[in-house]
């Protein structure tokens, strides 16, 4: 006989862990700091030759889910195999637009992307 009104206590205990983090972080100023330096480092990738093309227009870029494409379907699936053999998992593409996605949510550390970086520069240079 729960009342209409009974809060979600799950959901208000995970938020105050998140907040907790955020603060330990050094606050929302800190983390957006760190996310938009992550972001532009792979975009910075993503831009620098022309190898990697990005979904979104540069004006509509998101910091947290960094979407590219190879130059032929076959490049983006071979990617996709070489990253996760080198400990890059989770870089497959939406199933209903493909290519590849890089998501570097808050938590996500900087080292990541400087992985995903370099492998991409190795990438590139072993098929361009």
């Amino acid at each position: 006989k729960s009342l209409y009104n009974t809060p979600p206590v799950f959901a208000i205990y995970v938020m105050r862990l998140v907040l907790r983090w955020l603060i330990a972080q050094g606050g929302l100023d800190t983390v957006e700091r760190a996310n938009a330096r992550k972001a532009d480092k792979l975009y910075a990738e993503i831009d620098r030759t022309g190898f990697y093309r990005g979904h979104a227009q540069k004006d509509s870029r998101s910091r947290m889910n960094v979407t590219f494409r190879l130059p032929s379907e076959e490049l983006d699936k071979k990617f996709g195999k070489e990253a996760t053999a080198a400990g890059l998992d989770g870089l497959k593409g939406h199933r209903s637009v493909g290519g590849l996605r890089a998501s570097i949510y808050n938590a996500f550390p900087e080292a990541g992307v400087d992985a995903l970086v370099q492998f991409m520069q190795e990438f590139e240079r072993r098929h361009a």
